[in-house]
């Protein structure tokens, strides 16, 4: 960084003594502008008289002072390893596999989202189906209790058999995304 102190003064009297003066120094290059300013007076005077002066030096140093250290600057060494480019050399099997399985776990989601629609579908059409079905009793249609509750009783077997099969499908989609999961966590942690 670079250091520059300036100093500019003032000051005046008369005959019969006296007078006052006035200063102001600048850091300028510590990490932005920095002012110090330095100022008092006191006196009489009889006459009076007014004097300007400035002067300065600047270059580049430390927050102390004196800008050269004693002994003069000392040369600086570089060490060339150090600002080779470090090899970073990534295992291609490494990332094909967790290519592999990012591909894996996004189908497994997939999977499992298109199951919990069909779920959430079945359950609708239960739900409908129960209330045709109180609606036609209700109404009491023409049609016997009888030779309808065994047509409804087997449509609602069968979509109970549906249903179980895509919960245990889920549960095992569940645990299939459970194991994916802790393999990608091995590997990171590789």
């Amino acid at each position: 960084s670079s250091v520059s102190v300036s100093r500019v003064g003032g000051g005046g009297g008369g005959r019969a003594g006296g007078g006052g003066g006035f200063g102001s120094r600048s850091l300028y290059g510590l990490g932005g502008s920095k002012r110090i300013s330095v100022g008092g007076g006191g006196g009489y005077a009889l006459g009076s008289g007014f004097g300007m002066g400035a002067g300065g030096f600047g270059g580049r140093g430390g927050p102390g002072f004196p800008v050269c250290p004693p002994g003069g600057i000392h040369e600086v060494t570089v060490n060339q390893s150090l600002l080779a480019p470090l090899k970073l050399d990534i295992d291609p099997e490494i990332q094909k596999v967790r290519t592999q399985e990012r591909e894996q776990i996004k189908t497994l989601n997939n999977k499992f989202a298109s199951f919990i629609d069909k779920v959430r579908f079945l359950e609708q059409q239960n739900k409908v189906l129960e209330t045709k079905w109180s609606l036609l009793q209700e109404q009491g249609h023409t049609v016997t209790r009888k030779s309808l509750e065994p047509l409804f009783e087997s449509y609602i077997s069968t979509l109970r058999r549906q249903l179980d099969s895509l919960v245990g499908e889920r549960g095992r989609l569940d645990s299939e995304l459970r194991s994916m999961q802790d393999m990608v966590e091995d590997f990171k942690n590789k």
